[in-house]
């Protein structure tokens, strides 16, 4: 309940209420507090237990707990019926952002389970991949643009 409370904010209150209660009365107003607190958790395990009760045996299993929308979604996307385990065991995230990264730079990827006969992987190799990594058009022209090539555009960058 107060488990983002720190020592400077536990001294301040400890510090206002005998500001405010006086030294004489603090015992006593503890004392009111922890029995009201004591009270109300008493009446709400009774107030649990009546509806427990009223709600039959067919509800024996039933947490109050899971009437908290993200309890309830947690409980059941983490039920196996529906099969999500085995989804989202099957994406793997890291093996294709590297497939991607890998088709950007131009670099041949190990070859995937689902998929191609062996070979390298370039355009005409017939195993869907496209080349993309910049290749000089003529030999020995690989140090200076020409003349008439611009630089990319960047829309982000402006």
């Amino acid at each position: 309940m107060f488990n983002d409370i720190g020592a400077l904010e536990l001294v301040t209150l400890v510090v206002l209420a005998v500001l405010v209660f006086g030294p004489d009365k603090l015992p006593k107003v503890i004392q009111d507090v922890t029995r009201t607190i004591r009270k109300i958790r008493e009446f709400s395990d009774s107030a649990k237990q009546d509806i427990r009760q009223e709600l039959g045996p067919e509800f024996k299993d039933f947490e109050f707990e899971d009437l908290n929308p993200k309890t309830f979604l947690r409980k059941q996307l983490d039920n196996d019926e529906l099969g999500l385990k085995e989804i989202r065991n099957g994406f793997d995230l890291k093996k294709e952002m590297a497939e991607v990264t890998d088709a950007v730079h131009g670099r041949d990827a190990e070859p995937s389970s689902s998929g191609s006969s062996s070979g390298s992987s370039s355009a005409a190799s017939g195993n869907g991949r496209v080349d993309m990594s910049k290749k000089p058009e003529k030999p020995g022209k690989t140090d200076k643009p020409a003349a008439d090539d611009r630089p990319p555009f960047d829309m982000d960058a402006t």
